[in-house]
């Protein structure tokens, strides 16, 4: 079911009216899920039905993004202000401390929102903030790339190329490893929301100094990684796993950036799984991290 919600979230700058839109289906124990930079909550689209079966799922879009408007001006979209605004989402729907999965900047939120105790398990799936600078730099080129590409094509020729593997593979292929298995409804509706983000800009520019240097401690964490992850290289995924030391590190064969369309049935287990109580074995790596 999708819905908006209003709410006041308490920031560091003082009570502010936020309004977010989500999507909630499922249930069980309650599953927030977070998305990228430019992207919507329809990224989870491939995984949502599947984690129903066992979870209550809320797909939120982040603020600025998707069907969510930008923060009020005198809010900044930094990770601070966002995990705050999250906090107060959850509070609002009556969700006391979710488990919480993300993918790049979401993988980045749920770990914020993990260590400031909001949430009782995270899942994070290619998380932002495990760069180099260089690395940093790299990618946000490539997402400033994307952005200008997607606000100068006109949607016919979007809607045109979307129908062919050939288009979908050009115009998505640098965050999917298996760019044609995406629909074409879903790569002209992501495309239009890359381009009509509102908070883009702003996200982006918050994020220069960003790097996540504190382990999460005293709840279940895990850390997953495309092997084909073109934007955020696999190789920050050992980074995190040193970062956080508990930590399941898990390797996605054959997956790119956004994991959740490359291989679905993966993806969703590896979220059940990281939802559920972790033995005390789970602080080693898994088998599944070799040649991460």
């Amino acid at each position: 079911m999708s819905a908006t919600l209003s709410f006041t979230a308490p920031t560091a700058h003082g009570p502010q009216d936020v309004t977010l839109s989500y999507a909630r289906l499922g249930a069980g124990e309650p599953l927030l899920l977070l998305h990228g930079i430019g992207h919507h909550r329809q990224a989870w689209d491939p995984v949502a039905d599947i984690l129903a079966t066992e979870r209550e799922v809320i797909a939120v879009d982040l603020p600025g993004f998707g069907q969510s408007a930008a923060l009020p001006p005198s809010l900044p979209h930094d990770l601070p202000t966002t995990t705050a605004v999250l906090g107060a989402f959850c509070a609002a729907l009556g969700l006391d401390r979710p488990h919480v999965a993300g993918n790049s900047l979401g993988g980045l939120l749920a770990l914020e929102m993990g260590r400031d105790g909001l949430a009782r398990s995270v899942t994070a799936l290619s998380p932002a903030g495990f760069w180099s600078q260089a690395e940093r730099r790299y990618a946000f080129g490539v997402l400033t790339g994307m952005r200008r590409t997607a606000r100068a094509l006109p949607l016919p020729l979007v809607e045109r190329m979307s129908r062919t593997a050939a288009g979908r593979t050009a115009l998505t292929s640098t965050i999917y490893a298996r760019p044609a298995r995406r629909s074409p409804e879903a790569v002209v509706a992501e495309t239009r929301a890359l381009a009509h983000a509102e908070g883009f800009a702003e996200t982006l520019r918050a994020g220069r100094t960003v790097q996540f240097t504190d382990d999460v401690p005293g709840i279940p964490v895990t850390v997953a990684w495309g092997s084909r992850d073109r934007l955020l290289v696999p190789r920050q995924g050992v980074r995190a796993k040193r970062v956080l030391p508990q930590a399941r590190l898990v390797r996605l064969p054959g997956c790119g950036h956004v994991p959740m369309n490359d291989d679905p049935a993966l993806v969703a287990r590896v979220l059940l799984d990281g939802s559920r109580p972790q033995p005390a074995s789970a602080s080693r790596t898994t088998r599944s991290t070799v040649g991460l």
